[in-house]
């Protein structure tokens, strides 16, 4: 692949050829490069040998990577296939199950019902979805006997909106951690039967809080919550809401909850076979028709769609002349929200990870963190993943985001690492 091809790539499947493993090795200085740089097209071949490395050995099926900058592509390559049994090539419209990237999404679109002034973030939840009420919050103990117990105690105070948008409600996952209110969400019927998401959201109003709202970030099913939240204040389902407001006006049409035309089932992107041990639960699957519009995670999508996506947040909320979010809309999302003085504590779940504070849907980047060297980047970073390794990152001092579409769950974590490092090793001032 020669310079010209990198930069006229987009549109243009990669070959499937073997290549040696590669470690892309981390240059020194390349967090918080001053604003103004660009990248160097033959430093941006080495996306290209690290992908088909980890294809030949294996490891993924294929993947898709966008980098664009200043409004126009500056890397687009696809590797590999979308299914290793069909051996159909990743292509343009191949569909993602995005997972967790779905947040995003959905907190864009109740931040748009702040703007209408239907909606606000001091609100509480039992405004809209009167059985968080009588929450309680699970507080572990001891018995006599050294067994764990486990007590009801009443809120301190109202989950709000905010809760909701930046994890500090109380409620959580059940795939991970071992307390008690953990096992609980894991081992309920909170997945069983064909539910919409009003009665989900009733479900998850039974179960325990894990902490008192706003003490702790921890992340759980609160998009999803807030997905009921919306609906209850549009009047419209989740869906319904967020095409014609946000998804339709983007152009994000192959963007949705689960695939309804079966001319399209092979465009969707599979794993591995021996890497489908997604442990999140009640994982959807986009092949199977729910009433379960899951905001917080159950999103399919697109290169092409979440490229429109990224770049409206990258213009601080707007696209082609259309305004989706506000000014103070969108600084409320990119701003921190959990750091010092908010009162929020961190755990070892805390996954926007080192460095990183957290908006209302988004990680916000706020130091270098304690990495010696630092992970590369720029201070006021957003970005969020999903369990499947689709992951975007928004790097509004460079005027640039990259997405990564892939379906992994075992290799997610390093494989994004490494692409960024890549990427940000690729960029001069």
């Amino acid at each position: 692949m020669n310079s010209r091809h990198v930069l006229r790539s987009l549109g243009c499947a990669a070959l499937l050829t073997g290549a040696a493993s590669i470690a892309p090795v981390f240059a020194e200085g390349t967090f918080d490069i001053p604003a103004g740089a660009h990248f160097n097209p033959q430093k941006l071949e080495r996306i290209g040998e690290f992908f088909r490395a980890e294809i030949a050995e294996g490891m993924i099926p294929g993947a898709i990577v966008l980098i664009q900058q200043h409004g126009k592509p500056v890397y687009f390559e696809k590797f590999g296939v979308r299914d290793v049994t069909t051996k159909l090539p990743m292509t343009d419209d191949t569909i993602f199950t995005v997972y967790s990237m779905s947040k995003p999404v959905t907190s864009v679109a109740a931040m748009m019902l702040v703007d209408d002034g239907k909606l606000k973030l001091t609100d509480p939840l039992e405004k809209y979805i009167p059985s968080f009420a009588t929450a309680k919050v699970g507080v572990e103990g001891r018995a006599e006997n050294g067994d764990r117990t486990l007590a009801f105690v009443p809120l301190q105070r109202s989950i709000t909106i905010l809760d909701l948008m930046r994890h500090t409600s109380g409620i959580t996952y059940g795939f991970y951690g071992d307390s008690l209110v953990r096992a609980l969400y894991s081992n309920t019927l909170l997945y069983a039967g064909d539910f919409d998401n009003a009665e989900f959201a009733d479900r998850i109003a039974r179960l325990p809080m894990a902490e008192q709202p706003g003490t702790l970030w921890d992340y759980g099913h609160s998009t999803d919550v807030l997905g009921r939240v919306i609906a209850v204040v549009s009047g419209k389902s989740l869906l319904q809401f967020e095409k014609e407001r946000l998804l339709d006006p983007l152009g994000m049409t192959a963007t949705a909850f689960y695939i309804t035309d079966p001319t399209r089932l092979a465009l969707l992107a599979e794993t591995m076979p021996n890497d489908n041990n997604f442990s999140a639960g009640g994982v959807r699957n986009a092949r199977r028709m729910m009433k379960w519009e899951s905001g917080g995670g159950g999103m399919i999508s697109t290169v092409v769609d979440f490229a429109k996506f990224s770049q409206m947040l990258l213009n601080g909320g707007s696209l082609d002349g259309r305004q989706y979010l506000s000014p103070q809309a969108f600084d409320e999302m990119a701003t921190d929200h959990v750091g010092p003085g908010s009162g929020i504590a961190r755990d070892y779940f805390y996954f926007p990870g080192d460095g990183f504070g957290y908006g209302l849907g988004l990680a916000v980047r706020t130091d270098p963190g304690n990495a010696k060297p630092p992970p590369p980047g720029s201070l006021g970073e957003l970005k969020w993943d999903g369990a499947s390794g689709c992951y975007f990152s928004i790097d509004r001092k460079q005027d640039m985001f990259f997405i990564l579409m892939e379906q992994t769950a075992s290799q997610r974590q390093r494989i994004q690492t490494a692409l960024k490092k890549l990427i940000y090793e690729a960029m001069e001032n």
